[in-house]
């Protein structure tokens, strides 16, 4: 009998999950993760930055808001050709779905018909496509829809109840009703948080029943660790406890059994272990390639290797023999194409 699907969580209940012994909670993850997943499948995504910097919001956890000298350089909207050239390498590479980022408050008008020509370019080469371009109204989440967008991001972040802390530019409710929009258009819906902002264990707790008791659980719940940015509000923030976003990944697969919980920024400061025992919480899915939007990530080959270790396969498909992939992998001054250089970047996902 499948675990029941809920969406009546309360927040004095995700507390208790949080506080469980740990064999205890990961055996209860990894038991409802076998019930709806293959335990050894990991969804493998790549990330592409189509316009960078220069945000009018005010996250406190990102190099991007034109806010904060974070030493980013600005970059405008890419031409349409350059994005499907790297859904091109992505695919090459492995990755099954090819993610589109743009540091907007909304997409403006006059940039909707190049963001529906990026989509509909990454369709044709049999990816599926997922954008974040911040706050949609109904008209432009149609426009996307009917494009083939598959998904759409949009993160909560925290708890209502700490959301102030970290945004004043952009309301709880507006992120909301960015959600309801994507899925009243049809598309599927990729929203999760980002730990280790200063939140408390409660404030964990609220961001996953908000995400939980959506009318429909999102279909993917990326988790990010805050990537500490010189220049940022959160620069200074105290480290994480691994232990805690562990015990996170877990409670998320629990709540929402069926979704794609997704190991997001910060992956680059983690150890194997460390991400051994998310796959083992019920995380199976994550960013692939060097860079996310511009944040620092694990080298391809890492992941390889680190798959390799673990029995772990992509998903759905390997579009490359293994030899030809490793071959890629193994020559990336030769194939610089395939990947973003992440040394000159650094910042969250959102």
């Amino acid at each position: 009998m499948m675990s029941t699907v809920r969406h009546d969580w309360t927040v004095e209940e995700v507390e208790q999950l949080l506080n469980t012994p740990f064999n205890d909670l990961l055996f209860q993850a990894q038991t409802v993760h076998r019930e709806y997943h293959d335990p050894n499948a990991v969804q493998v995504s790549t990330l592409l930055s189509i316009k960078t910097g220069a945000c009018p919001e005010d996250c406190a956890y990102c190099p991007q808001s034109a806010r904060y000298d974070t030493g980013l350089e600005r970059e405008r909207l890419m031409e349409v050709e350059a994005v499907i050239e790297k859904a091109k390498a992505a695919k090459a590479a492995g990755s099954d779905r090819f993610c589109m980022g743009a540091a907007w408050r909304s997409p403006r008008d006059k940039d909707m018909p190049y963001v529906l020509a990026m989509v509909k370019g990454v369709k044709e080469l049999g990816l599926e496509t997922c954008m974040t371009l911040g706050m949609l109204d109904d008209k432009k989440a149609d426009a996307l829809a009917e494009a083939g967008l598959d998904y759409y991001n949009h993160n909560l972040d925290t708890s209502p109840e700490f959301y102030g802390e970290i945004i004043t530019t952009r309301s709880y409710s507006d992120r909301l009703n960015t959600l309801s929009n994507v899925r009243n258009a049809g598309m599927k819906v990729c929203s999760g948080g980002i730990l280790g902002m200063g939140e408390s264990h409660k404030d964990r707790a609220g961001l996953l029943v908000q995400l939980a008791n959506l009318p429909a659980h999102p279909d993917s719940v990326p988790i990010n660790q805050l990537v500490k940015v010189a220049g940022t509000p959160l620069e200074t923030q105290g480290d994480l406890d691994p232990l805690d976003f562990i015990r996170t990944i877990a409670v998320a697969r629990i709540m929402m059994p069926a979704s794609h919980v997704r190991l997001s920024a910060g992956r680059e400061e983690m150890s194997e272990e460390m991400q051994a025992m998310c796959f083992f919480a019920g995380a199976n899915s994550i960013f692939y390639g060097e860079c996310l939007l511009t944040t620092p990530n694990p080298a391809a080959n890492k992941d390889q290797d680190l798959f390799r270790k673990l029995g772990i396969n992509s998903e759905h498909r390997v579009t490359k023999a293994p030899q030809e992939l490793d071959e890629i992998l193994a020559q990336p001054e030769q194939n610089a194409d395939l990947f973003y250089d992440a040394s000159q970047r650094s910042a969250q996902t959102h």
